[in-house]
């Protein structure tokens, strides 16, 4: 997953993939191994090697978040890149089906569709809570919803398919 993420005035391409236990972050082209562990909705890190200890919090405010890094508060904004091109595994006129999946570790807030419902562009089919954050997850391309993996309630993990529509 590609995400933008502008800190102090600052963008930066954030790459960030899943590689057992741990996660492997590219910023700017320079990768990180990332070690993540949730205690009480505050995120432990150790990052790199030998690795560095971060304590990392987030709390909303008007237009975005702040992340608390170490207890100083950053305000920051995260988009997802849009993949262009025939050759974007995402694309969704490749005729293959759509797999909705979790940005993030979070829980499921809420289904907005089962199995047979027809959904159009960009419609809601979940919401996923993940840093205290509700997001709702949307339909690419008009399909019908062929699987729903997740139930409400249930804990999810950084890529998990939570919805495939054919």
């Amino acid at each position: 997953m590609t995400l933008h993420i502008t800190a102090n005035g600052r963008t930066r391409a954030v790459d960030i993939s899943r590689s057992g236990d741990t996660f492997l972050v590219s910023i700017d082209g320079r990768q990180h191994e990332v070690d993540v562990k949730v205690i009480s909705g505050v995120w432990s890190m150790l990052v790199g090697t030998p690795p560095r200890s971060y304590e990392v919090a987030f709390s909303p405010f008007a237009g975005g978040m702040a992340v608390h890094v170490d207890g100083v508060p950053v305000e920051v904004s995260i988009s997802r890149m849009r993949r262009t091109g025939p050759t974007a595994a995402s694309n969704p006129s490749d005729g293959g089906p759509q797999r909705v999946t979790a940005p993030m570790p979070g829980k499921i807030v809420k289904l907005l569709v089962k199995p047979g419902d027809k959904v159009q562009p960009r419609q809601g089919v979940v919401v996923v809570e993940a840093m205290k954050m509700e997001n709702e997850l949307r339909a690419r391309a008009a399909g019908t919803v062929s699987e729903v993996r997740v139930r409400e309630g249930a804990s999810v993990e950084a890529g998990a398919i939570l919805v495939i529509l054919e």
